[in-house]
């Protein structure tokens, strides 16, 4: 395979018009690794029942994830459907917090450049103290907080130099979807590294947030983990994009709604 192909990527599989990845943690680390020691500018998220279900109703944001090189299934509902309409036979989703772990170990090893960009100063902060304790050798190379509103054109082009200039070759986003799917997207070809968006993998890794237990995470409930910690927050979200996800499905297993699939063009 060429470094710099399509073909270091996962394969994809049309899930209600959005390109999905049928990928486990070991493939998805192989391809984001090569790519980031190649130098490549890419992208990479992982999409739950939510994010999936947002970007079948919103078409830019649909057209963005299918310009990513890989979207994978975070949910175990959406490995499920992936299993149900294409016979991947995956055994696991992958979940953003995870694989951002073994990419920093992986990263670790071979001495890649990592640079952090989201979420507080004090959660980025502890995010970067306790990836350098967990992997000796780690370099983080650079860590930003998000500035929670619109950034100037003079303030973009200041981070994206200062990414470049780090020598990163990953870049996990903590901006939250779909913010950090709009930045990775809006940045792929400026930013010359692999950026993978993880979402609440910061609140998680650094210890803002608990993250559900394994045994939980294997029953396939972190869902409800979830829930119970943010109940207030997360029952309408659950309630509704969970009913509207198994609609979805039952009709595209029945074969009665086909599912556009939107690229936008970035000429």
């Amino acid at each position: 395979m060429d470094d710099k192909g399509s073909d270091i990527w996962p394969h994809k599989y049309n899930l209600f018009g959005v390109d999905v990845s049928a990928t486990t943690y070991d493939e998805a680390l192989v391809a984001v690794t090569r790519a980031a020691k190649a130098g490549r500018s890419a992208c990479v998220t992982h999409l739950a029942v939510h994010g999936l279900i947002e970007a079948n109703q919103d078409l830019y944001f649909r057209s963005m994830l299918n310009g990513f090189d890989t979207v994978a299934p975070d949910g175990m509902p959406v490995k499920v459907a992936l299993n149900l309409l294409y016979k991947t036979d995956l055994s696991h989703n992958v979940r953003g917090s995870e694989l951002m772990s073994r990419l920093c170990e992986r990263a670790a090893a071979e001495g890649i450049g990592v640079f952090l960009y989201g979420s507080h100063r004090h959660v980025v902060d502890a995010l970067r103290k306790n990836l350098i304790g967990w992997y000796p050798g780690r370099r983080i190379v650079g860590c930003e907080p998000s500035v929670f509103r619109p950034m100037t054109e003079a303030e973009e082009e200041t981070l994206v130099q200062c990414i470049n200039d780090s020598g990163a070759g990953l870049v996990f986003l903590g901006l939250g979807c779909p913010l950090q799917e709009r930045f990775a997207y809006e940045h792929k070809g400026r930013i010359k590294a692999v950026q993978i968006c993880v979402g609440a993998a910061f609140d998680f890794l650094s210890g803002s947030k608990s993250m559900a237990p394994v045994w939980i995470q294997r029953c396939s409930l972190e869902w409800l983990f979830r829930l119970s910690q943010e109940p207030w927050r997360l029952w309408r979200r659950y309630l509704v994009t969970n009913t509207i996800f198994l609609s979805k499905l039952l009709l595209q297993l029945s074969g009665l709604k086909k599912y556009t699939r939107p690229i936008l063009d970035k000429r």
